[in-house]
């Protein structure tokens, strides 16, 4: 039998515009699912979510904000009180050295604000591309395409792209996703890969991306 054509860079774009209208569909109040009142608050809620779900982040922040609502705030926090307080998220004596040296740049090298740019987030100690898209697309409205686990996941299985390597795969949709949604398609792939096209066994009888997904094609 044959080998199908390659998709080209056009059809794949053609077909990822179609699976973004029917996630919209299927998650019409898809959104960050880190709670947070203001950029600060996100991106230390980001911070803490690494090797973490977002629902025991969220179950976290609410003391850790109270504490601490400022920059200067974490700048000056008593390592130890800041360990305790984010202790439930894992790898805690990390994180705590992180965002109190986050927040010491912050400090001294933003007047305290979270800046907004890729360059001045990622510069900052303890903020990857991840965090930087995050704080980008959400807090500020400045399209950032965000790479996690579901994203990876499901932007392979629905053959978007071929790679595991999170910054080649942010590049690559960008490539094929229109700027006006990097940040949305974020949130949306999270929920269909929580809700269906999980990792360990995905629902695929059940999945209505499935005309479009080469996996079942």
């Amino acid at each position: 039998m044959p080998k199908a054509p390659k998709e080209t860079l056009s059809q794949k774009q053609e077909r990822a515009r179609k699976l973004i209208k029917i996630l919209v569909k299927l998650y019409p109040d898809s959104q960050c699912s880190l709670r947070h009142e203001n950029p600060l608050q996100l991106l230390v809620s980001t911070m803490l979510s690494a090797q973490c779900t977002d629902a025991r982040v969220n179950m976290t922040t609410p003391a850790l904000f109270a504490r601490y609502k400022s920059a200067a705030d974490f700048a000056g926090a008593d390592i130890k009180e800041l360990e305790t307080l984010i202790k439930s998220t894992g790898f805690y004596k990390n994180k705590a050295k992180n965002i109190k040296a986050c927040g010491q740049a912050l400090l001294e090298r933003h007047g305290g604000q979270v800046p907004r740019t890729l360059e001045e987030l990622f510069d900052l100690p303890g903020v990857g591309r991840k965090t930087a898209n995050v704080v980008l697309g959400t807090a500020f409205g400045i399209p950032g395409m965000v790479v996690d686990t579901h994203v990876t996941r499901l932007s392979n299985r629905l053959g978007l792209v071929k790679e595991k390597d999170a910054v080649k795969i942010e590049f690559k949709l960008m490539e094929i996703i229109d700027k006006k949604h990097w940040t949305h398609l974020t949130h949306l792939l999270i929920d269909h890969g929580r809700a269906v096209c999980m990792a360990r066994s995905p629902r695929c009888d059940l999945c209505k991306l499935s005309p479009l997904c080469p996996k079942l094609i």
